[in-house]
């Protein structure tokens, strides 16, 4: 029988689990999420389950049509001809899915099968059966090699011997993903979750079975001066055997080219075809600039793992990219990050800077760099142009789904204009982007308890514990990184980390109103909690985070409290925000 992936809204988890087990009952396995099991990789035991599926199921409901999750998993069953819509209600699919014949459940509600239940079983078996099966063999199912040719391009290690180059490494293993996604005849592991391999020593025949991939390359950087050596090879995940490899000593200023010759070679040992736009793709670069690329890449580094919330990291950045564009006004992914960066000291410090004309300088060189929109998105929001920012959005999500500033832009103004549960999937899209991401998983909490979906909150509370230990444990300052810990475990504990993040940055007003919404919501100290938040309200310079505490159910025990109630309104007085 089929393997089948069930994609659905939150909001229509009843009709997904009835619906699971009506084609369960005609013999099918039927994967949906609710099989995931404590401790495991939210987002990556749902990528497995999607990749290793026969067909996949979409539920298209009136709230699965606006889900950005649920659209992606259909446009993964979609494009490897795997798609079986089923439509509750009458409801039409999204534009892109049309073209698709849709099963009509009417208005079923789970009470024996639905009326469509042959259609829906011969629909299954047609699309089952079009995918070629695996041939009777001796070796064990999870060592056959898939069909189509794939490789993780695990993070290569940083042998310089200063752990401040990490940056550098981890741009090159980027790049190199990056560079291999454009080859249509490749399917590439996604760099988050290559990046969960960080640090661990495994063999690389345990990567590749759980991951399901044919290949699997490693390799390490040593930058010393202006020479770097890298060294990398391609493992075959069957045999365990070298299909490639080789080592490259140069100058620094030849990193973009070994960056081509890698990718190429890699293409060559696996004997796949590189069309010529992938070709032209694949040696089309941001800048030709060393110093420029060497600065960019630092930035990166600061904005990823930086404390979010602290000004030295948004200044830090905006320097750094300043200093980069100085050596190549051309370098578009450095305006767009100064742009990013920009933005924060305007939202949450009051800076008099305006982000918008390096946002508008990106796209004037690339109009297709999703990051520069989000600042025009925050800008227009801050104005009060809904409808644009919006659009804005909705822009930079088709430009890249994947992108971890898109997914984060996007579920903070769903989240803002309330449809929380549309927030979800952006959130959970956004934490599985990047690995040191707590502050996502921390607005999932939020998210999910609202919703009163008890096993994901659990899920994303100890996601967020997990990644605001490992933050603090690489830098014990990191005051946000406290305030997110301190939503789990003993309560004094969770006291302590609120008293240490407020004597390391007392003026991180992002970290305080995450503290106060720990205090609120999970440790009931209304009293701390007003008080933590009138330096907020004091020092807020900006309208939007003040849009976003109206709507956060994290707060919603301290509304009443005369002094959060006076303190907004002279908040949203000096402000100029209508009541």
């Amino acid at each position: 029988m089929a393997r089948i992936f069930l994609s659905y809204a939150r909001e229509d988890v009843d009709s997904a689990r009835r619906l699971a087990e009506a084609v369960g009952s005609a013999g099918h396995d039927v994967w949906w999420d609710r099989h995931i099991q404590g401790g495991s990789r939210f987002t990556m035991e749902i990528d497995r389950a999607l990749k290793d599926a026969e067909v996949v199921i979409v539920l298209w409901t009136d709230a699965s049509v606006e889900s950005a999750w649920v659209q992606d998993e259909a446009a993964e069953g979609r494009d490897s001809d795997r798609l079986v819509p089923v439509s509750l209600n009458g409801c039409r699919p999204p534009l892109g899915f049309r073209q698709f014949h849709t099963i009509q459940l009417g208005s079923w509600k789970g009470e024996g099968e639905p009326l469509q239940m042959d259609e829906l079983l011969g629909a299954i078996g047609k699309t089952a059966g079009t995918r070629p099966t695996a041939k009777p063999s001796e070796k064990p199912a999870e060592q056959q090699a898939p069909n189509q040719i794939s490789i993780c391009v695990l993070p290569f290690v940083n042998m310089s011997g200063d752990p401040e180059q990490e940056y550098f490494s981890d741009g090159i293993t980027e790049d190199i993903i990056t560079d291999l996604s454009k080859v249509s005849a490749l399917l590439v592991i996604a760099r988050n979750t290559a990046f969960t391999f960080k640090g661990k020593v495994m063999d690389v025949k345990d990567v590749a079975r759980a991951l399901n991939v044919t290949h699997v390359m490693e390799g390490s950087v040593r930058k010393a001066g202006d020479r770097v050596r890298i060294t990398a090879q391609l493992i075959d995940s069957v045999t365990g055997g070298h299909v490639w490899a080789d080592r490259y000593d140069r100058d620094l200023t030849d990193i973009f080219a070994i960056q081509d010759e890698i990718s190429k070679a890699i293409v060559a040992a696996l004997r796949v075809r590189l069309l010529p736009n992938e070709k032209k793709a694949i040696e089309a670069r941001g800048t030709s600039n060393i110093d420029a690329y060497n600065l960019y890449l630092m930035a990166r580094q600061q904005w990823i793992t930086g404390s979010v919330g602290d000004i030295r990291r948004d200044e830090s950045v905006v320097r750094m990219c300043n200093q980069a564009v100085s050596y190549d006004p051309g370098y578009a992914d450095a305006w767009a990050l100064m742009a990013l960066a920009q933005a924060q000291l305007r939202l949450w410090h009051g800076r008099d800077v305006n982000a918008l004309p390096a946002a508008e300088k990106a796209l004037s060189i690339n109009p297709a760099l999703a990051e520069a929109r989000c600042v025009k998105a925050q800008t227009l929001e801050e104005s009060g142009k809904q409808t644009e920012a919006q659009k804005e959005i909705d822009e930079a999500y088709r430009l890249n789904p994947e992108s971890w500033e898109v997914n984060r832009e996007a579920a903070r103004l769903t989240f803002r204009n309330g449809r929380i549960a549309d927030a979800i999937p952006y959130f959970e899209k956004a934490a599985s982007l990047m690995q040191n991401d707590w502050h996502n998983p921390l607005m999932l909490i939020t998210c999910y308890q609202a919703t009163g979906d008890e096993a994901a909150l659990r899920r994303a509370a100890l996601l967020t514990v997990e990644r605001s230990e490992a933050a603090i444990g690489k830098d014990p300052s990191n005051a946000s990184a406290l305030a997110g810990g301190a939503i789990l475990g003993e309560k004094q504990r969770a006291h302590d980390w609120i008293d240490r993040a407020l004597l390391l940055e007392p003026d991180n007003l992002m970290m305080r109103y995450n503290l106060a919404c720990a205090l609120a919501a999970h440790l009931k100290d209304n009293d701390r909690a007003v008080d933590v938040l009138q330096p907020y309200f004091e020092k807020m310079p900006s309208p939007t985070p003040i849009k976003h505490l109206a709507v956060d159910p994290d707060l919603d025990l301290v509304r009443d409290d005369p002094r959060f109630k006076e303190m907004l309104a002279a908040t949203k007085q000096r402000l100029g925000m209508q009541e």
